[in-house]
């Protein structure tokens, strides 16, 4: 019988069907256990007796833990009080014992006890609520470069707008008094440091403790708190201390403005006629300044203001704080935390109250299953 030819269109198709076989091919995964998911599994089945003893060795194991993190923290001591009615005279909690108000100076004087002898390094914060720094805008609103002193007499980011440059000001000539108008503003003037994170910077100024006898008389010990290692090491890098005063030619007070708020919130930096060689900041230096820049990642928050390396005694003691910093325009409240700490940091129960709960719980269940068990296996 002769052969019969292949028609072509038959041998096209069959020359697709093995290109196409070809590339299915090229794309399937190695014949392997691992490809092919054909390796040996262990799924656990919870019966009696592996969930019986599994409850209480986590119950063995979080209550002794529990503890230990509660004792730890209940080691710490930690002085608070609420001074933010002290500019109205009003009375402040224990374990304030007296306060005054001056209007003139706007200082607030606090005597206040402390209750039993501090150990060693003592850690001094103020404390601030409803106040949101966690806000996208005001988290990213700053510069790094003209922190870091890179920046020179470029333009600020526009990440620090609305407050880059003072023609971003409103009511300019109200804000900055040695400015008689805008035409007076050198160009490119740009605001140091930038943006509202430095614009809103804690300027209530805080003194170091008085310790004071029996009566309510002042002695000659004090204790002095530290700023000096107070912010994360890694800022040293990015706080700078700028150039910009030799930089500029002109006049320094139309080409550099201090913040909005800093002008009228720090009046012992006297920014009421604008930056000077004198009174220019040092934000390398300032590490109070540094730590502000860290935004809080919660409304209720403290910040450290600074260290004592010494243990301080049980007793009377005065602080006197002048009353820059504005919470009532934002609800928000402003404390003294005087603290010790522990291995795990400042005074905190609740970690150790939860360990506690989750293993008193594994014990309760363990119980109730194994009763369970017992009567109907």
């Amino acid at each position: 019988m002769p052969p019969q030819s292949v028609p072509p269109s038959s041998a096209a198709s069959s020359l697709a069907g093995t290109a196409a076989r070809q590339r299915h091919g090229a794309n399937r995964p190695a014949n392997t256990a691992f490809k092919q998911q054909r390796l040996k599994a262990w799924q656990p089945i919870l019966t009696p007796k592996f969930v019986l003893p599994a409850y209480f060795a986590v119950g063995c194991l979080f209550i002794p833990l529990g503890i230990g993190l509660y004792l730890a923290s209940d080691k710490v001591t930690e002085i608070v009080f609420d001074y933010t009615q002290c500019s109205q005279n009003g009375a402040l909690s224990y374990p304030v014992t007296n306060s005054s108000y001056s209007g003139t100076s706007k200082n607030c004087t606090v005597n206040f006890n402390i209750d039993s002898d501090m150990a060693g390094p003592v850690y001094f914060y103020y404390r601030l609520t409803n106040f949101y720094q966690n806000h996208r805008r005001y988290v990213k609103s700053y510069d790094s470069n003209q922190l870091a002193n890179k920046l020179g007499l470029g333009s600020p980011s526009s990440n620090c707008d609305p407050l880059s440059t003072p023609s971003q000001v409103s009511d300019l000539t109200t804000t900055y008094p040695w400015i008689s108008s805008s035409s007076a503003v050198s160009s490119g003037a740009q605001i140091y440091p930038c943006g509202l994170i430095a614009n809103s910077y804690f300027s209530d100024v805080i003194s170091d403790l008085t310790q004071l006898t029996s009566s309510g008389a002042k002695t000659s010990t004090t204790v002095q708190f530290s700023a000096s290692g107070i912010a994360w090491p890694g800022d040293s890098t990015k706080f700078v201390k700028s150039s910009l005063p030799s930089l500029v030619t002109g006049n320094l007070t139309t080409t550099v403005f201090p913040p909005p708020q800093w002008v009228k919130a720090f009046p012992g930096a006297d920014f009421s006629k604008g930056y000077t060689t004198a009174n220019f900041p040092d934000v390398g230096a300032n590490e109070r300044f540094q730590v502000w820049m860290r935004p809080a990642g919660l409304p209720n928050f403290r910040k450290i203001w600074g260290v004592y390396s010494g243990a301080i005694a049980a007793g009377p003691y005065q602080v006197v704080i002048t009353d820059n910093f504005d919470v009532a325009s934002f609800g928000g409240t402003k404390s003294i935390v005087i603290s010790t700490a522990s291995i795990l940091g400042g005074k905190n129960p609740f970690l150790g109250v939860a360990y506690i709960v989750v293993g008193a719980l594994c014990w309760v269940l363990g119980i109730l299953f194994l009763i369970r068990q017992m009567f109907r296996p």
